[in-house]
């Protein structure tokens, strides 16, 4: 890990020296575009497209482009590219991860290969953490893109399938009703996508990927081919998210009332008697003594099958147990979710926001619910799902900005191919980073931090705290209450004001208490936000902040993450402002549980310090630093894994969304099914018929049971019975039955009419396919769930998944076919109800054992009379 790291920073000073000519000719253009008038601005976007499109290469036109974006920045939005912001914007355009500091202006610095890379017609993505920030930056850069003649549009939540839930479009002639969002014009999902920009979350953009290949219609469709993205706070969605995959799924039916038997049941056993657990793994595991209680207990709630709790029959049964003690053991309100309103709502680890609408799969969250007492949602079966991993190694090229990437280089490398420059800072760095604080337990600790937090607010110094959970937040903010410390708390219960009360965080005296600081995407401004104030009075309050040191950063806990951290860390001292950080930790801490704790309280107890007292130590920073390490490493194992099976899995999906792309785009559909219908009369063939000799009575039997086979394909004549074929050989009968079927099938073509026909084919095949696909997509998933019980031997159990992965996709096409085969000739074209009218009977009643009407060759009770 070091090594790489090493190297990485002697091939990152080679590189910032061979940006600096592209710089220094983009600088040397500034003269010359001021010059320019408005309308030669933007002219400007045309002649660069020409110029691609007759072969000039984008690197060619690079230094012009940046400078006629620097221009428009200049005379809209009064914001000028400093040169490492024009470093980072090369960087990006070159699909590489630029590390920028918090405050030196990424949403500026990403309007540079955006709007270049737009040029080609394609289509440029930036994709963010959440929808505020999104629209936010769609809205502050929208003049920018505007000067030079380009769309910019943002793709905000929806919460059903609605593909024409309105987004927006930068428009300046259109006024809002919200003057905060004044120029945002609502459109369609569709034209949202046609802009040349695009602004939207990863989730936004990976759900329309995923809906976009569920849709029967091509028109419905919304997204362009994945041209070029810049991912904003690229160690948050393709690290932090990448264990969650996105999955679109529809109600399954579910016995809601065994989540809250094992609720009550598991909370009889007890730890370390009953059940043991692994908080390195989040695992937990029953004893021999606690799985003989549950047996009993399964018992006389009559739930079990066969005695051993662990027999095949009661697999059903250990998936509620594990869910169950997994809810109450591991899963920690206030921490890990919150209950509001009624409702489970998880809390993000990362950023401490409520993920709305997300659900833990696998009955998981119902078992949470079970726990919580409140009302248990259906679980959901799988429509359509993939990784962000696979998501965004679609793109044709991929880049990321982070201030917190160097630690996750080896990651970005292996998984997307992605190199991470450091990019300098416009200023000198002057943070105070004072060392860590380690105290016996958490008592002692937050006492600490808070005669810390009361000493500098008696100062008017204001104050950033961070912590990992809700339930820490809120125990700080009782004891600074307790204290007289005034101070706002900002948690994943009060998110809604997180914006203000981040702009106010470096005001004289201001306290803040932020449950994480990942994924904010608000500068914090020595003296508080200016905007709305007196020039004069926020300059005095920013001088005077300035004299007294800073914003000062307390972190409470050290995260799994060094990054994480950092982040805290980097809130204080941007531009070159001064700043201070320190972090306090206790053995009680989780990073100091899993790892390395037993260490650090045996070099307390061998220095005979007392609880009151603080270890600043080398060695204990140095196992705090290897206690994260470990788990970082730990994590991207995770990660790698997942990624692994996900491949698996991507190739599947990868050749049914092809499938169906060619479907909705118009492909032959007619040939294609013959071609089924063929393959599938070969298959009865040579199932009924494969014997080389049988008796007579015997070739009568089996000849007769593929007819029957047949006529669940299309309707056979009277003309088509077993002795009529008694003389015929294998292909002679294949070769019949195919004429025929060949025949029905354009007898069906008149019927229906070509273009209804051609209808029918594409909805029959997509509708085939969808439910194969969703079914295919369960059985993957219980496959994995179960593969590392049944590796075979000395064999890795991801090549047992793929192998059997694969037998599976091989049965999954030849369902296709099967399926297709035996429903086209069955398929109508609804036509409009007429008015009701009087029945009146015509002819001879149909009995219920009479063949149909319809010609299908069924009795008429299995068919038109279910």
């Amino acid at each position: 890990m070091f090594k790489w790291l090493s190297n990485l920073v002697d091939s990152n000073e080679k590189e910032l020296k061979r940006l600096q000519p592209l710089v220094d000719d983009i600088n040397s253009l500034e003269p010359e575009f001021e010059k320019l008038t408005d309308e030669e601005l933007q002219a400007k976007t045309d002649e660069f497209k020409a110029r691609l499109a007759d072969d000039e290469s984008l690197d060619e036109v690079l230094p012009e482009a940046y400078a006629a974006v620097r221009e428009a920045a200049k005379r809209t939005i009064r914001q000028r590219h400093f040169d490492v912001q024009l470093m980072g914007g090369i960087i990006l355009h070159q699909g590489k991860i630029a590390e920028m500091k918090t405050g030196e202006g990424k949403t500026l610095v990403a309007t540079l290969p955006l709007y270049f890379n737009a040029l080609t017609g394609q289509g440029s993505h930036l994709i963010t953490v959440n929808d505020y920030l999104a629209k936010r930056d769609c809205h502050w850069m929208g003049p920018i893109y505007n000067a030079l003649g380009v769309s910019v549009s943002c793709i905000n939540a929806q919460q059903t399938v609605d593909q024409t839930a309105p987004s927006h479009m930068y428009d300046p002639s259109y006024e809002s009703e919200d003057q905060k969002w004044n120029f945002l014009r609502p459109v369609t999902r569709r034209q949202a996508y046609e802009a040349d920009i695009i602004y939207g979350t990863n989730n936004e953009f990976g759900f329309d990927y995923l809906r976009d290949n569920m849709v029967l219609d091509l028109s419905q469709c919304v997204q362009r081919p994945l041209n070029y993205a810049i991912v904003d706070e690229v160690d948050n969605i393709l690290i932090d998210e990448a264990r969650t995959p996105l999955i679109i799924s529809g109600a399954a039916e579910e016995a809601t009332k065994r989540y809250y038997t094992f609720a009550q049941l598991v909370s009889r056993l007890d730890r370390d008697t009953d059940y043991t657990i692994d908080e390195r793994t989040r695992t937990t595991n029953l004893t021999e003594i606690g799985m003989t209680k549950m047996e009993k207990m399964l018992k006389r709630e009559s739930l079990l099958k066969a005695p051993d709790l662990y027999d095949p029959s009661n697999y059903f049964l250990t998936q509620y147990l594990e869910s169950a003690l997994k809810a109450r053991v591991l899963f920690k309100r206030d921490k890990d979710y919150v209950v509001k309103d009624g409702q489970v709502i998880i809390v993000d680890e990362f950023t401490g926001r409520l993920m709305f609408g997300r659900r833990y799969s696998e009955g998981q969250h119902q078992a949470i619910e079970a726990k919580e007492r409140v009302k248990i949602q259906r679980e959901s079966v799988t429509l359509a799902t993939i990784t962000f991993q696979n998501y965004f190694r679609m793109y044709q090229k991929l880049a990321g900005m982070t201030g917190t990437a160097i630690t996750e280089a080896e990651e970005f490398h292996k998984i997307y191919n992605l190199e991470v420059v450091i990019i300098p800072t416009n200023k000198p760095l002057i943070r105070t980073e004072y060392p860590d604080q380690i105290y016996k337990d958490e008592k002692t600790k937050f006492t600490a931090v808070t005669g810390e937090i009361k000493q500098l607010n008696d100062q008017k110094r204001p104050v950033l705290i961070g912590t990992t959970s809700i339930e820490k937040s809120e125990y700080l903010s009782d004891l600074l209450n307790r204290n007289g410390v005034p101070h706002q708390v900002l948690n994943a219960k009060h998110h809604e004001k997180e914006a203000v009360i981040i702009a106010q965080a470096g005001r004289i005296e201001a306290v803040t208490v932020a449950t994480n600081m990942a994924g904010r995407g608000v500068d914090i401004i020595l003296g508080g936000n200016p905007e709305g104030r007196d020039e004069a009075e926020w300059q005095e309050e920013h001088n005077k902040v300035v004299e007294l040191g800073g914003l000062h950063i307390v972190g409470t806990e050290h995260h799994e993450a060094r990054r994480i951290d950092n982040q805290l860390r980097g809130r204080a001292g941007r531009q070159g402002d001064p700043g201070s950080s320190r972090f306090y930790a206790s053995l009680e801490d989780e990073i100091l549980r899993r790892f390395g704790g037993e260490r650090v309280k045996g070099i307390m107890q061998w220095a005979g310090m007392d609880e009151n007292s603080p270890i600043e130590h080398s060695f204990a920073t140095k196992a705090l630093t290897n206690s994260q390490v470990q788990t970082e490493g730990y994590h991207f194992n995770i990660r790698k894994h997942l990624v692994e099976y996900d491949d698996v899995i991507n190739r599947h999906r990868e050749v049914i969304y092809a499938e169906r792309r060619k479907i909705l785009s118009g492909a032959d559909l007619k040939a294609n099914i013959i071609s089924m219908v063929q393959d599938e009369i070969q298959s009865l063939v040579g199932r009924h018929l494969s014997k080389a000799s049988y008796e007579l009575e015997e070739e009568q039997s089996n000849l007769s049971g593929l007819l029957e086979d047949i006529s669940t394909i299309f309707p056979l004549p009277p003309q088509f019975r077993s002795d009529g074929f008694s003389e015929l050989n294998d292909k002679q009968i294949t070769e019949k039955l195919t004429d025929y079927a060949i025949e029905l099938y354009n007898q069906r073509e008149q019927e229906l009419g070509p273009d209804n026909m051609r209808i029918a084919e594409r909805l029959v095949m997509l509708r085939v396919i969808d439910l194969l696909w969703k079914d295919h997509l369960t059985d993957m998933d219980h496959l994995r769930q179960g593969i590392s019980l049944r590796a075979v031997g000395q064999e890795q159990p991801l090549m047992v998944y793929k192998r059997e992965g694969h037998a599976s996709f091989e049965a999954l096409l030849a369902s296709i076919q099967h399926d297709v085969a035996h429903s086209i000739y069955r398929v109508g074209i609804a036509k409009e109800a007429p008015k009701k009218k009087e029945a009146v009977p015509v002819g001879k009643k149909v009995g219920r054992n009479d063949p149909c009407p319809c010609g299908s060759g069924r009795k008429y009770k299995h068919c038109c009379g279910k």
